[in-house]
């Protein structure tokens, strides 16, 4: 079992995944990780890593092409348990100027696929079992039961985890991490290497300010230290207005790309 975040995938083990050679398990990186645990840096464990990597790199452009040849924008949403990434998806569909469609990844069960679907949204759902992040092979997986040809964006929901989501390239444009007040005022500065990939953060559940202690200014700092050019917006999605801020600045993205 990995001693960072509990999966039952290590970086020596590989085995046939949906149909593909290989599949892993590494974090920050890989590298990060190695030159902190002397047990994994040698030089056949680096190689594995890397071939690993490489594997998923490539089948990660192979996703972007699908999404580039279609014209859509896609979207990676990460964060830990609980934020709000499927309650945003829900509330968005509401008031959203494109259409989306969504590879929904959990260890377990279909809840939040038929949650989206409930709503009209195409949604495939990725059970992952041990495995404490999606990477480029399931989400290609999930793409085939998404009908790319009616939606304008794609979000891929990863398993709610702050650690190994970000070490894994999915095949997406953008990534939008999000985290709620009630986890804390120190997730951002605990999690540096998943913010650090964040192209929009989104500091969720903002009604419940009163009820914490939660400097956001503060965190919205933090963020801006570790990636002084990153966006930031609040969301409470009893005010749809600050839902339908998220949904502009993602049609923005896509009018930019298009």
């Amino acid at each position: 079992m990995c001693k960072d975040c509990g999966c039952s995938i290590t970086v020596e083990h590989v085995h046939e995944h949906h149909g593909h050679e290989e599949h892993s398990h590494e974090h920050q990186k890989a590298h990060e990780h190695l030159h902190h645990n002397p047990q994994l840096n040698d030089k056949k464990t680096i190689s594995v890593i890397q071939k690993i990597l490489d594997k998923n790199d490539q089948e990660a452009e192979h996703n972007r092409d699908h999404f580039n040849n279609k014209g859509i924008l896609g979207i990676n949403l990460m964060s830990s348990p609980g934020s709000g990434k499927t309650t945003l998806l829900e509330y968005m569909a509401d008031v959203a100027d494109f259409k989306f469609g969504v590879v929904e990844g959990d260890l377990e069960t279909n809840r939040d696929a038929d949650r989206l679907k409930a709503k009209g949204i195409p949604a495939s759902q990725i059970q992952t079992g041990s495995a404490c992040h999606l990477d480029a092979f399931m989400v290609h997986k999930g793409l085939h039961d998404i009908p790319l040809d009616d939606i304008d964006v794609c979000f891929v929901e990863n398993v709610g985890n702050l650690v190994c989501p970000a070490s894994y390239d999915v095949g997406t444009h953008l990534n939008i991490v999000l985290v709620s007040v009630p986890e804390g005022e120190d997730k951002i500065a605990k999690y540096p290497v998943m913010f650090r990939q964040a192209d929009l953060i989104l500091i969720t559940k903002t009604d419940l300010l009163p009820y914490f202690k939660y400097d956001i200014e503060a965190e919205k700092a933090e963020a801006r230290r570790i990636k002084p050019n990153v966006d930031i917006l609040e969301v409470n999605v009893n005010d749809i207005d600050s839902v339908r801020a998220v949904s502009d600045w993602i049609e923005f993205k896509r009018k930019m790309r298009a």
